[in-house]
């Protein structure tokens, strides 16, 4: 293959990942402006924040509880090598709220309710329901990925405290009552270390979360390819990108957040 050859692919895949972004901005900008656009249909954000929020809740305490439950196990584990079985209590709550908290409720909630909403969507892309609110003067931005963006942005923090205090139960409960640890040092320690900045941080943590769930759901949802295939890869697509990138921002927010707030 010639040098010619090679570099016409380079240069055509480099626009074409360009075009892809500036696209993805553009709608963006257009979901955000349909939040302050009339007619308000609060109906469709409710609902979605159901589908969303109270739909993804049980496996959010689910996977919460086993979380602090396991985060429990180690910690007394790893501390007891140090004779500071006492932090076990802070240690837990800490990895909650700064950490694990945000990440793991983002991943979960993309898992479950970002894959729906980009088949959801994708499937109305392609039997052409999107075009038929066109034709009825209905603007599809703002009727479908307003409510679901706002949606959410407003149920990613609120899943996320969620798991943090089931995830301190779960804890809680372990270091207790299976590890035997004492109630009042658990408690005392983990009040004591933690402060307003870790709650600020991970409430931080988790509207940037929503904000990549639903800007990413949804640009999949609307832009994918045609048929069964095109619905299938848009989920794909959509399931790993919104993941990455939430990894990737975890790492960048808890370097910006913690130069900020600890320094």
């Amino acid at each position: 293959m010639s040098f010619y050859v090679l570099t016409e692919k380079f240069g055509r895949t480099v626009l074409d990942i360009t075009e892809s972004w500036g696209r993805s901005w553009i709608f963006l900008f257009r979901t955000i402006r349909g939040a302050f656009t009339l007619p308000f249909r609060p109906y469709l954000l409710f609902t979605q924040l159901f589908q969303i929020g109270v739909n993804s809740s049980l496996v959010i305490a689910l996977i919460g509880i086993f979380t602090g439950a396991v985060l429990a196990v180690q910690a007394e584990y790893t501390l007891a090598k140090f004779g500071a079985t006492a932090y076990t209590g802070s240690a837990v709550a800490l990895s909650l709220i700064r950490e694990l908290g945000p990440v793991l409720t983002a991943l979960m909630v993309i898992g479950r309710a970002g894959s729906a909403i980009t088949a959801e969507i994708g499937i109305m892309r392609i039997t052409e329901q999107i075009d038929a609110l066109r034709s009825m003067a209905v603007d599809p931005m703002k009727y479908l990925m307003t409510p679901r963006f706002l949606a959410g942005l407003i149920a990613m923090p609120l899943l996320t405290s969620i798991f943090i205090v089931i995830g301190i139960a779960g804890g809680y409960v372990v270091a207790t009552g299976l590890l035997g640890l004492s109630a009042g040092t658990f408690m005392s320690q983990m009040i004591a270390a933690v402060g307003k900045l870790d709650v600020y941080s991970g409430i931080i943590k988790s509207i940037v979360f929503g904000f990549i769930f639903g800007w990413v759901s949804c640009y999949k949802g609307y832009t994918c390819g045609f048929g069964a295939v095109g619905v299938n890869k848009a989920t794909t697509q959509s399931v790993v990108t919104a993941s990455v990138a939430v990894l990737v921002v975890d790492y960048f927010l808890t370097s910006v957040l913690t130069r900020v707030f600890y320094e």
